[in-house]
């Protein structure tokens, strides 16, 4: 019998934090946005609700972790 071939399976820590989109881009939130919100202002809180882009350096190290997503 041969050797089956190893399957990479997800992390699901990476899963959870982030997303890749339909055209291949990387997903991520925002850091600071958990606790201490009253000192933080309208607008920094509602700019940091929206998802940011993962920088370049970092995308072929989370897809890897992610191989079906």
């Amino acid at each position: 019998m041969p050797k089956p071939i190893a399957r990479s399976k997800t992390r699901k820590a990476v899963a959870k934090r982030f997303k890749i989109t339909g055209t291949g881009k990387v997903l991520r939130q925002h850091a600071s946005r958990r606790h201490l919100l009253s000192t933080k202002s309208a607008k920094r809180k509602r700019l940091m609700a929206k998802a940011a882009v993962v920088h370049k350096t970092d995308v072929a190290r989370i897809k890897a972790n992610m191989p079906f997503g």
